[in-house]
């Protein structure tokens, strides 16, 4: 793996360039075709739990094309144009992310102004009394509030798909909670008087198609009004305590926890209350949308056969040890989980490929729409290879599954989230 530096509205980042692909191919195919007693035996480490291993299963500290990718620097660039970067796992070990660890998911270009001072939002449509607001106005007129909220791309986890999905190849770090402070969207609506036809939001933004035309849209998504209308949906003009990060939707965005990142709309600058279902850019075709019925891989389903994706599934993360990590024979791991709606009820963690499971000490969530932190020790039997398993269970008894549930665009993946270590 090698750095560079790119530069994104007027800020020097660094990105992770990956290896070349050829090399990056034959490693793939060697991991699926070999045993993990063979790459023990290359590596010169035992598998005290070899037995137990799922037939297929690629080894977590192998599966990635550096095990260690993006370990001393930030974010990895996954695609420049438009710019979309995820975080490495153990750089998500906060309970709040910082704003410069949060995920960066851009579906068109940064808007030409974002100037907070003269920014204004527009709320019409089915409304009784349509306004224009500036920020200072929606401070002024609204009740301010701060929360920890959790946003994740509905993408997250697409990396794993096989056979492949299109899109981001996003891995397990394109989630994020940070302290985000605004108003209630659902004050906003209110004020404004949601007529009885309103049944969906249309959301707009400032942010500039990839073609550069003012015509097109990059992205336009809505919610049910029921959704719009929870108190934790927030219209934030704060990032953990100071201005929202240009990337991340400055000045003004929405923040719909739990569910698709594609809800919280960036640059915001129009909330149309809407008496259908809202077609905007990205809302038709199979754009964040899954099938109606379970499919297996590989399966071509109909546009008429995807329904829009809602409220995200059961999902949790190691975010410590780093994954490929040495450590003794006992080690802290910690992490986090999340739901869509629910909340989560139980956290485990397995050290033998899922034949036993631990409780984790979970805490409860800091405010509705955080994700929850969980920390545990594990004690390894005897020295060598070792994968920690994380497994979340919700408050309606639903737990993550090992596999992926497979789907032509790669969102929802759920499944558990492993890290492999070197114990003794």
């Amino acid at each position: 793996m090698t750095k560079s530096d790119i530069i994104e509205n007027g800020e020097r980042v660094e990105a992770v360039e990956a290896p070349d692909r050829v090399e990056r191919a034959d490693r793939r195919s060697f991991m699926r075709s070999a045993s993990f007693a063979a790459m023990g035996a290359v590596a010169g480490f035992t598998i005290p739990f070899e037995k137990n291993i799922p037939a297929g299963l690629v080894p977590a500290a192998f599966a990635q094309d550096d095990p260690l990718a993006g370990k001393d620097s930030g974010l990895t660039l996954l695609n420049d144009r438009p710019v979309n970067a995820e975080t490495p796992p153990h750089l998500l070990d906060d309970a709040i992310t910082p704003t410069d660890r949060h995920f960066i998911r851009n579906n068109g270009q940064l808007p030409f102004e974002m100037d907070a001072e003269t920014w204004t939002l527009t709320v019409d449509g089915f409304v009784d009394n349509p306004m224009t607001m500036t920020i200072a106005e929606l401070r002024e007129n609204f009740e301010v509030v701060t929360q920890a909220l959790h946003i994740e791309c509905g993408g997250n986890g697409r990396a794993a798909f096989d056979p492949p999905a299109r899109g981001n190849q996003w891995t397990v770090g394109a989630v994020a909670c940070s302290e985000w402070t605004g108003v209630r969207l659902k004050d906003v609506l209110e004020a404004a008087g949601v007529q009885d036809a309103a049944v969906y939001t249309g959301h707009e933004g400032a942010d500039v198609h990839l073609s550069g035309d003012p015509e097109m849209q990059p992205i336009s998504r809505g919610l049910p009004i029921e959704k719009a209308l929870d108190d934790d949906v927030l219209i934030a003009f704060e990032m953990n305590g100071g201005p929202i990060h240009p990337m991340n939707g400055a000045p003004l965005r929405l923040v719909v926890p739990g569910w698709p990142g594609s809800c919280s709309q960036k640059w915001l600058t129009r909330i149309w209350v809407r008496d259908q279902v809202h077609d905007g850019e990205k809302m038709g075709g199979q754009s964040y949308r899954v099938p109606a019925y379970p499919v297996a891989p590989g399966t071509d389903v109909p546009n008429e056969d995807m329904v829009i994706m809602g409220a995200m599934p059961v999902k949790s993360i190691v975010t410590f040890p780093a994954n490929g990590t040495e450590t003794g024979l006992s080690t802290d791991v910690r992490g986090h989980a999340w739901v869509g709606d629910r909340t989560i009820e139980r956290l485990e963690v397995s050290i033998d490929f899922g034949a036993t499971w631990t409780e984790a000490e979970l805490d409860a969530p800091v405010n509705r729409g955080a994700w929850q932190n969980w920390r545990t020790n594990v004690s390894f039997p005897q020295a060598g290879y070792y994968e920690i398993w994380a497994k979340a269970t919700d408050s309606e008894g639903i737990s993550q599954p090992h596999a992926i549930a497979w789907n032509p665009r790669g969102y929802n993946n759920n499944s558990y989230h492993r890290i492999g270590v070197m114990a003794g």
